[in-house]
Parts: structure tokens; sequence; C-alpha cells
């Protein structure tokens, strides 16, 4: 019985994810190119952190700005949870990343998603040290629309790395 559930779910799961013929032709018009690790880009962090604009850096405190591009939007035209996600982990893990050492890795995040943001509209993107003990540090990551100040998401993340006394 168990192994009849599985092979059902698992086919739920293959038809989900199948993609439509206009879905198909656009995947196939992607032009992804090799990357070289610690030299480019990767495609995802292309995809996730294109027209992110760095505003400030200071020790402990990096401040952001991103439109809201349609690539990063749900079916209903708000930013994707995951694409919030991916900003309060790149952007929690930039605030204390040390230039030479390699990038820190995420132990934990939590996230509450607190408003919507639309197509197009202007976010402000904020990240700061809650504090470090050892190799582990602890940041909180606010995703706010820098036109009325909606606070749209607050992320707490927690990383572990090499030990810097940069911070």
């Amino acid at each position: 019985m168990l192994r009849e559930v599985r092979k059902w779910n698992m086919e739920k799961a293959k038809e989900f994810l199948q993609l439509n013929k206009e879905e198909a032709e656009s995947v196939s018009r992607l032009n992804i190119q090799p990357t070289r690790v610690g030299f480019q880009c990767s495609f995802y962090e292309d995809f996730a952190l294109r027209g992110i604009r760095v505003d400030t850096v200071q020790p402990g405190f990096v401040s952001c700005t991103l439109k809201v591009p349609p690539r990063l939007t749900d079916k209903s035209g708000n930013l994707a949870k995951g694409a919030v996600a991916n900003l309060v982990d790149e952007v929690g893990a930039a605030v204390v990343h040390v230039e030479g050492l390699p990038m820190n890795v995420s132990v934990d995040m939590s996230i509450s998603f607190l408003g919507t943001a639309k197509l197009n509209d202007k976010l402000e993107i904020t990240s700061k040290v809650l504090g470090q003990r050892g190799s582990y540090s602890g940041t909180i990551v606010l995703v706010r629309n820098k036109a009325t100040r909606e606070l749209i998401a607050e992320g707490r993340h927690s990383l572990f790395g090499k030990k810097s006394s940069k911070l």
C-alpha cells in the first residue's frame, strides 16, 4: 500500500513539474554559459540578483535597492516568497563576508512575510550584523517598499564561516 501511495505521489509531482508549450519554449531560449568559480556570477546569482544596487556599505551594515523585475514575481504579480528568501540569504551573507575568505554557509533563516511588493516596486533591502561569536554570525535583513516604507519582510539569518576580526 505504501509503495502505491509513493508511486501516486511521484506521478503527481511529475505532472505538477511538467512545462506547458509556452514555458518549454521560454526555457529553450535561455542562453546559459558555463562560469568560472570565483571569477563570474553563476546563473543562479545572475538570475536572482541582477538589477540590485548596493547603496551603502559600512562595517556590519549593507543597504541595497532593487526594482522588482518580472522574473521574480509569482502568478499574482507579487514578489515571490522564494525571491524574498533569496534576498535574505544573499544580502544577509554579504554583510558578514570578508574579502579573501570563502563565503559563509547559511545555518538557519527565519523569515516573517509582512506585506507584498508588486512588479516595478522599488525595494530597500538592509542587512545588519546582530552579533558574532567565534565563526558563527547572526544578521537581520529588512525588505521595505522604498516609496511607502511598508515592511515587506523581516529575516533573521545565521551563518557559519571562517573567523575574522574585521566585524
